[in-house]
């Protein structure tokens, strides 16, 4: 097996080098003020954002979050997979510029221009971070691509509808921080057209076992830090979905393939932290790299052990006529 990017580089060693990167950049200290004013609120506790906006008691997509993503993953891009990876997986969508797409956790809005620019399709995004709704939609309107790339806030627990009808659905990995996943299921059914497809990937358990083991209640401890996971084994997935009225067409394990988008992606953290040393406001952004390294750190270990698998699932719409077909 390939040597991961954290192996020899552990979250310790990381950040002793981004301190060293940190004071090798920083000025020598002014002379002390003769009354120090007040501090602005830190970045990743915005003033602005109230208790009630979401599950958490802040939006966890705060301004230097968001930065760092697009350092590690690229512009637009919140995890793994760029445009590369968004076109070749969703070709078993079958996308046209006469088709429309709704998207179960948009992010910053990446795969929703890169799949209406590739293949000209209507996608309609709904992300829970009302941060990063608002800069994904100046994102797709700086592209040209406002309307083709729409972003729009939703609440995981609503059960309200989408206000249309899509011919296609997706899902990259945004399912498992929902804890009512029949409800969504549901709805994306609801709201597809006949035979339609619904392309999911997910985080699943690798066996019934693991929610007793303590390296998975540690990861689970550490997830929360942008929402709680609510796991379900695949077995248990692909069973919701068949409930919600679809056939199940692919049923997958893609874990090796996300393993190494991840270790691509970081390979290159200790350019990135070079570069962000050299910035203004260098500290906050190289503690969010330190953050962000250990908690993708804590997700690979998790998928390379099993415990965690990363599950590909296609669905199609069920015909309100009875089908030939099996629901293989």
């Amino acid at each position: 097996m390939a040597e991961s990017w954290w192996e020899g580089y552990d979250p310790v060693e990381f950040a002793n080098y981004l301190d060293k990167k940190r004071a090798a950049a920083a000025p020598s200290p002014p002379a002390p003020a003769a009354e120090a004013e007040p501090k602005s609120p830190p970045r990743d506790a915005p003033s602005d954002v109230t208790p009630d906006d979401l599950e958490l008691p802040f939006d966890p997509w705060d301004a230097n979050r968001v930065e760092i993503a697009q350092y590690i993953w690229g512009e637009g891009y919140c995890g793994p997979g760029g445009p590369e990876h968004i076109i070749s997986m969703c070709k078993l969508l079958a996308l046209s510029p006469e088709m429309s797409l709704l998207e179960i956790g948009a992010n910053l809005g990446g795969p929703a221009r890169t799949l209406a620019d590739k293949y000209g399709t209507w996608v309609t995004g709904y992300e829970t971070s009302e941060r990063l709704v608002k800069l994904a939609n100046e994102k797709s309107l700086m592209a040209g691509l406002a309307k083709k790339a729409d972003v729009r806030h939703y609440s995981t627990g609503s059960t309200e509808g989408f206000g249309r009808h899509f011919d296609r659905a997706l899902a990259k990995e945004s399912l498992f921080t929902i804890e009512n996943k029949a409800n969504i299921l549901g709805l994306v059914e609801e709201h597809l057209k006949p035979s339609g497809l619904f392309l999911i990937t997910d985080f699943v358990l690798g066996s019934d076992q693991v929610s007793g083991k303590e390296s998975f209640r540690t990861w689970r401890d550490k997830e929360s830090e942008k929402r709680r996971p609510y796991m379900v084994t695949a077995q248990e997935l692909a069973g919701l979905v068949k409930k919600a009225r679809f056939n199940v067409r692919v049923n997958e394990d893609v874990s090796a393939t996300y393993i190494d988008l991840i270790n691509r992606a970081w390979a290159g953290a200790d350019k990135v932290a070079a570069q962000l040393a050299r910035k203004e406001d260098s500290e906050d952004l190289l503690k969010a790299l330190l953050k962000e390294a250990e908690f993708w750190s804590n997700r690979a270990r998790m998928l390379e052990s099993g415990d965690l698998r990363l599950w590909r699932i296609l669905a199609s719409k069920r015909s309100e006529k009875p089908s030939m077909l099996s629901d293989w």
